[in-house]
């Protein structure tokens, strides 16, 4: 049996005095759409920054395709197969569409510092490969007309796509998004919403997600975790977890009879 894509195994995350996480887990297995919601200060952007190595655990363990990344830096933990968004869009404002891309890329490219100084063989072919895959996933994403375009000059929902993009052409197998939908319309939900099942099925991945879209949500996902101040205190499919009375009570309010 192949391991989980994602296991989070009893996870603590402090600040001084301050418990932000407690007693975290959560198990990812390959191609699940999973949801992690809760109100403001919950814990679920800790939760994240320890699943990708921003942060270090204060207790427990997280393994991503079986291998514990305990002492592995960020850039580490993307290469076992994880790759993420921000709430806040983080693109290179003054790089092209295509440069943003090609720069994601170049974390598995086959060539070393010396190749790329002397311009050998290996740089112009593993040059050329990522230059057709970066266009390649462009197209899929419906950016190839603005390839050469700055990405400070996209629209709002089309950086969101870049930035999908860029974390797509790292590879991964768990594409970790927080708060996608936020700042969009309805159309340019109903878009992502639309394209991140595209994207789940045509390049087999898994997905977790932080939303404060409750709709969003509730239509997204097949199961969501609900975090109140750093503790799970839901588990379940989107039919339970929008009748659950201690959801209700901590999160969803009003906003419950509408969903």
């Amino acid at each position: 049996m192949s391991p989980p894509i994602l296991e989070v195994a009893g996870v603590t995350k402090r600040f001084g005095g301050l418990t932000a996480v407690s007693d975290f887990s959560i198990r990812l297995s390959p191609g699940e759409l999973v949801g992690l919601i809760g109100p403001n200060g919950a814990g679920k952007t800790t939760v994240f920054n320890l699943i990708t190595g921003v942060y270090v655990p204060t207790e427990g363990r997280i393994a991503v395709q079986g291998t514990d990344t305990a002492g592995k830096t960020p850039d580490r933990i993307t290469a076992l197969g994880i790759a993420r968004t921000f709430q806040n869009i983080r693109l290179f404002d003054e790089m092209t569409v295509l440069e943003n891309v090609k720069t994601a890329y170049n974390l598995r490219a086959g060539y070393g510092l010396l190749d790329a100084i002397f311009r050998t063989r290996r740089f112009k072919t593993q040059e050329a490969a990522l230059h057709t895959r970066a266009m390649d996933l462009l197209t899929t994403l419906g950016l190839s007309e603005d390839a050469h375009e700055r990405a400070a000059s996209l629209a709002y929902g089309e950086q969101r796509r870049l930035e999908i993009a860029r974390a797509l052409a790292t590879e991964p197998k768990l594409l970790i998004l927080d708060e996608p939908a936020a700042g969009m319309n309805a159309q340019e939900t109903d878009d992502l919403m639309a394209m991140l099942h595209d994207i789940r099925s045509r390049f087999d991945l898994t997905l977790l997600l932080i939303e404060h879209d409750m709709k969003f949500i509730m239509k997204m996902c097949e199961r969501i975790v609900v975090l109140d101040q750093g503790r799970v205190i839901a588990r379940g499919v989107p039919e339970e977890i929008k009748v659950d009375p201690v959801v209700i009570t901590a999160y969803l309010g009003d906003e419950a009879e509408e969903i």
